[in-house]
């Protein structure tokens, strides 16, 4: 057997296994088991991911909102990583529309280690009508190593990356560029030359990213 016995309904799953994404199989260094917290036929629905900045504006943070919901009434399931900002809007808006709407969090800890802790009500939700993912054993603290690696899945499982506001030190580029690596799709959403949380994406879009100004734009490049 592939997989383990759900414990506290958190499953392993080993690469191999039936439930293991087969898309994670582009990275070069695919994990060799994910936990999982949530239900494991999620993982067949076509994804998108939506990421961005921390310390957002508030336009960012409404335009996080509308991409998500706009996307999840599309048939999309949204990927996030769970962080402050922009991330924690979009799984909160996708969980507003209700069921047959879904969300997964990639964590950069172990799926019963939710960090930040002010997302501990988030994940909860998330549990119930979505996904907590993480490659990393249950009891695993957050460190700063974990998020690139958790962002390598987030670019790995969509099919396509929309950033709404990122500086340009920010993982959300980094997202980003391991989506073009990967052969995803990348969005970006301009901003103002003079507002530092939009220069990350403002740059995306000058290295070839797709601009986009509503969820339709995004819609009408994927396949799925």
């Amino acid at each position: 057997m592939l997989s383990f016995p759900k414990i506290n309904q958190i499953t392993c799953i080993l690469r191999g296994d039936k439930n293991y994404p087969n898309r994670l199989h582009d990275l070069y260094d695919p994990p060799k088991r994910l936990y999982i917290d949530g239900d494991l036929g999620l993982l067949k629905i076509p994804m998108i991911a939506i990421v961005g900045s921390r310390k957002a504006s508030a336009e960012g943070l409404e335009n996080a909102a509308i991409f998500a919901q706009e996307l999840s009434r599309a048939g999309l399931l949204i990927v996030s990583g769970l962080a402050r900002g922009i991330d924690g809007v979009a799984h909160q808006a996708t969980l507003k529309l209700g069921p047959n709407h879904f969300t997964i969090a990639v964590c950069g800890a172990g799926v019963d280690v939710i960090y930040p802790k002010e997302h501990l009500a988030l994940a909860n939700n998330i549990r119930k009508q979505g996904l907590l993912v993480s490659e990393l054993p249950l009891g695993t603290p957050p460190k700063s190593c974990h998020f690139p690696m958790r962002n390598r899945l987030i670019a790995a499982l969509a099919l396509g990356v929309v950033v709404i506001e990122a500086t340009e030190r920010s993982g959300s580029l980094i997202t980003a560029r391991l989506a073009v690596e990967l052969g995803r799709e990348v969005f970006a959403l301009p901003g103002s030359i003079r507002s530092p949380v939009s220069s990350g994406c403002n740059l995306l879009i000058q290295q070839g990213a797709k601009l986009v100004r509503n969820p339709k734009e995004v819609l009408e490049e994927l396949v799925f």
